[in-house]
């Protein structure tokens, strides 16, 4: 029995091309992410001659030096831009150890099936190759989520998609077979004047694809506009959290570090922990 779609592929695809033009405007958050990954490549020593770019944006990922690169994107007029493939991540077209880098960027937070897209990632790596993602995690949007619910308080609809917590994201890189998993997160807090300019924010970036998202109405808008301005500090400016997560990840390889085999350990946990004399 297969599962059924969480986000519509179509809806997802259109939100990304109406914020191409315009992300620019938008793409602090991108920005951000970007510089978490650079940040964490730049602590790993060795080459990489094929890139994958999966959720390629506004081609803002710099290759590492004499590094091929692939671009790839959800959307048609992201990907164009960047001379790249179009397409989903739960349907990846590319062949098993086609690369020794993949890095995502911002996109897999919305992706229908992630276990399996990560899954497919692990296979198009090589043995050692590595895998970098960062997406927006479940502390996301929290004053917005609260502001939506107070302002349609009797019928609530879901309007910002389910979102992954970070345990169950490091759980899933297991799952997926990669090893040396790591999963960590950082909060980005931006400040806005009101509820308008944050919905705009996320227009710019392409957010949201969720199937059939029920209508808002102006009198909605307005109570989740006043419950948003509500929360605001004595500068007139209500706080929004962007949790942001990032994955590592390498393909297995025999050269990797090894836990040590059961039962193989030397010493005993309860001499070690007796206390001395």
């Amino acid at each position: 029995m297969t599962t059924p779609d969480i986000f519509d592929r179509q809806r997802r695809r259109l939100h990304r091309d109406r914020a191409q033009p315009r992300f620019a405007r938008a793409d602090f958050l991108n920005r951000y992410m970007l510089e978490g990954i650079e940040d964490r490549l730049q602590a790993v020593t060795r080459q990489f001659t094929d890139v994958l770019d999966l959720g390629c944006h506004d081609s803002a990922l710099t290759p590492p030096p004499g590094a091929r690169v692939a671009r790839f994107d959800p959307g048609f007029a992201f990907a164009r831009a960047a001379g790249g493939v179009q397409g989903d991540e739960d349907r990846l077209p590319f062949a098993d150890g086609a690369f020794d880098l993949v890095v995502s960027v911002g996109v897999l937070d919305s992706v229908n099936d992630l276990p399996g897209a990560l899954t497919l990632i692990r296979r198009t790596l090589r043995p050692d190759g590595l895998f970098l993602a960062a997406f927006t995690g479940g502390r996301t949007l929290a004053t917005l989520r609260q502001s939506l619910l107070a302002g349609e308080a009797d019928r609530p609809a879901a309007r910002v998609h389910p979102q992954i917590d970070l345990r169950s994201a490091g759980d899933l890189l297991v799952r997926a077979g990669f090893a040396l998993p790591v999963a960590d997160s950082e909060t980005l807090t931006v400040r806005y004047a009101g509820i308008g300019r944050l919905v705009e924010d996320l227009r710019g970036m392409g957010a949201n694809g969720l199937l059939e998202p029920a209508p808002l109405g102006r009198a909605t808008l307005i109570a989740a506009a006043d419950a948003f301005a509500d929360r605001a500090d004595a500068d007139g400016r209500t706080s929004e959290q962007f949790e942001v997560i990032y994955l590592t990840g390498w393909a297995p390889a025999p050269s990797q570090p090894q836990p040590a085999r059961r039962g193989s350990a030397t010493a005993s946990l309860a001499d070690t922990l007796r206390p001395r004399a």
